[in-house]
This record gives C-alpha cells, sequence and structure tokens, in this order.
C-alpha cells in the first residue's frame, strides 16, 4: 500500500528516504520522484521509472546547503565557484568523479541546486541530498498535483506527499559549468 503524507515536515519521510524508499514530493519548483542521491539502488529505480531507455538518467540533485554538495563528493574548489548562485531555483550541471558513477547522466556530470524553500531545506537537512526528476515518465508533462502523479506511478513509488497544486511552478532554469565558467 502507498502511503500518501500530508506535509514534507513528517517524520515518517525522513525514515522512508533514509531507508531507501522512493516517492513523489513536492520541490522548489514542481513536483518530482525523490530518493537519496547517495543511494545507487534508489537512483537506478528513479531511472527505471521514468522509463527513457537505459541512457536516460534524469534528474537533479537537492541539496540544503552547499557543504551537503561537498560531503556528498562534489569537487569543493568547484562548488566555491558557483555557490554564490545558491540558494535558487537554479540547477548548474557539474562534473562528478569516479566515486559518484551511479548518478552519471550521460557522462560524468549531473544538475545539482541548493534549494531556498524552508520546508524542503529542513527535509534536506535530515536526509542529506535528494535525486530528483519531475513526476512524469519521460516524453509525457510534469505532474501538477498528487493525483496526476500517481497516474503516472501507481503504486511503484513508496510514498506521495502532498503539495497542492503546483501547476504555476516551473521547472529550475539549467546552468552547464564547463572550463572553469
Amino acid at each position: 500500500m502507498v502511503i500518501v503524507l500530508n506535509s514534507l515536515s513528517d517524520p515518517r519521510l525522513v525514515d522512508f528516504l533514509n531507508g531507501g524508499k522512493i516517492g513523489v514530493i513536492p520541490t522548489d519548483t514542481i513536483y518530482g520522484l525523490a530518493a537519496r542521491a547517495d543511494n545507487p539502488e534508489a537512483v537506478a529505480k528513479i531511472t527505471r521509472l521514468k522509463r527513457g531507455g537505459n541512457k536516460y538518467r534524469p534528474g537533479t540533485v537537492i541539496a540544503a546547503s552547499v557543504p551537503q554538495l561537498v560531503q556528498l563528493g562534489i569537487d569543493a574548489g568547484i562548488v566555491r565557484q558557483v555557490a554564490h548562485l545558491w540558494p535558487n531555483p537554479l540547477s548548474i550541471e557539474l562534473p562528478l568523479g569516479p566515486n559518484l558513477q551511479h548518478l552519471y547522466q550521460e557522462g560524468p556530470h549531473r544538475a545539482f541546486r541548493v534549494v531556498a524553500d524552508a520546508e524542503l531545506g529542513a527535509l534536506l537537512e535530515k536526509t542529506g541530498p535528494l535525486l530528483t526528476s519531475s513526476a512524469n515518465v519521460h516524453g509525457e508533462p510534469a505532474a501538477n498535483n498528487i493525483e496526476e502523479a500517481r497516474k503516472y506511478f501507481g503504486s511503484h513509488v513508496d510514498f506521495y506527499v502532498e503539495g497542492g497544486d503546483l501547476s504555476a511552478h516551473v521547472p529550475s532554469t539549467l546552468a552547464i559549468f564547463r572550463d572553469g565558467r
């Protein structure tokens, strides 16, 4: 049975995520599938749920702070160069080292974002960075509410977190960090 939570501050959510479960949460931008970024099995499950094929590895890693990204294993020197741009709805594609191969996205890189939303940030302080990907299957519109997300994923996720209608929200802007810029 899939559980529906009414808030990102529900303490069960921390237990679910820290226990390797995946689900749909309202992020600082749109609804997203979510799993601990340091859990290769959970990250792989999100990839399978998106149904985009073997090479399609969707998503953005969200964090509560820049130090969380460094602790995850992102190069501190690179993170320092972009830290002034966060928190913001700005995802920045950064290079990854071999210790984070499970996060590679068609190569050794992935998008990262430090969130500004206080409730989401409080959750991330307890779980660490999460891999998120828009709540939809590859090629379909993103879910604006839990009902739409349930049509995509049904009981293939462990939980849903109600966050209301997010149709007025927009996905984050994506920037790419290359050659030190």
